[in-house]
């Protein structure tokens, strides 16, 4: 039986350190690597990062847009991509953020999260936000699968504050409500239970909601949008042992040279292993 993926997301990052690397290949940074926007660039750039740094970071996290945008050529891509990273023993987050409800829902997660599908990964990106109960296919096939879920709870960008930070009738935000839920999900899960949120790391003080759901914390923010590892333990408090950092342009800006980008990773990897353990 295949172990959890929150067991498997704790060896990694205990072995590894915390750090999640994203695959970001945007036509500007393709444009900085000396690319050309299209798909034999776009296979380059995703090729050069998992090759330099796939036998040594915990975690990757491709964003499905940017090779999407190429349609099938891409898609192939990012097949290629995620194989080749799990194959090299990381870990894939997909970086989707889908959500819909019913059969919709259903396919969605038969996308990502059935081992047979081409796209299979070890969790994937989901939004609540048509309910949390509308995720219900997605749960149920990570748990069969042995995968695991990111959901949206409290994002970086700032239009997010208007849904998440939103009071219920109940008093609760709506960002507390997720996580509730979550912590719900991840109940008895040891080392960790595989359903997390994801957890801004340039919101500053978070003390007022309740992080300790037993599972991971994806946690985007460190590097060009302006968090430090430093920040951390500010920011999530006791439960900053579950965070898994993502850092996507402050490594990739370091390429195309391999030893550039595994130097960087490392560097993050370094500082974050650091702050987390205090």
């Amino acid at each position: 039986m295949t172990p959890s993926f929150g067991t498997r997301l704790r060896s990694a990052m205990d072995e590894r350190g915390p750090l999640c690397v994203g695959i970001d290949p945007h036509a500007s940074l393709l444009a900085s690597w000396g690319l050309d926007d299209d798909v034999a660039g776009l296979e380059r750039f995703s090729r050069t990062v998992v090759e330099a740094l796939a036998d040594t970071v915990a975690v990757f996290k491709p964003q499905a847009a940017f090779f999407e945008r190429f349609a099938s050529r891409g898609v192939a891509v990012l097949e290629r991509t995620v194989a080749d990273a799990r194959a090299a023993g990381a870990l894939v987050v997909m970086d989707a953020k889908r959500g819909d409800i019913g059969s919709t829902m259903a396919a969605y997660a038969e996308t990502f999260l059935h081992p047979d599908a081409p796209l299979f990964s070890d969790a994937l990106t989901v939004s609540p936000y048509l309910g949390y109960g509308s995720l219900a296919p997605a749960v149920e096939l990570a748990r069969t699968s042995g995968a695991g879920l990111f959901v949206l709870a409290l994002t970086s960008n700032p239009e997010g504050a208007e849904v998440q930070r939103a009071v219920r009738e109940d008093g609760r935000t709506i960002g507390a409500t997720m996580l509730a839920h979550l912590a719900a999900e991840n109940a008895g899960e040891s080392p960790l239970g595989s359903f997390g949120a994801v957890v801004g790391a340039t919101l500053g003080d978070l003390s007022s909601f309740d992080l300790d759901i037993n599972g991971p914390l994806l946690a985007p923010g460190i590097g060009a949008q302006g968090a430090t590892a430093a920040d951390l333990p500010r920011v999530f408090g006791a439960a900053v042992r579950n965070v898994v950092p993502n850092v996507s342009r402050g490594v990739l800006r370091h390429g195309p040279d391999a030893a550039a980008l595994r130097g960087a990773a490392e560097q993050f990897a370094e500082e974050i292993r650091k702050a987390v353990s205090g």
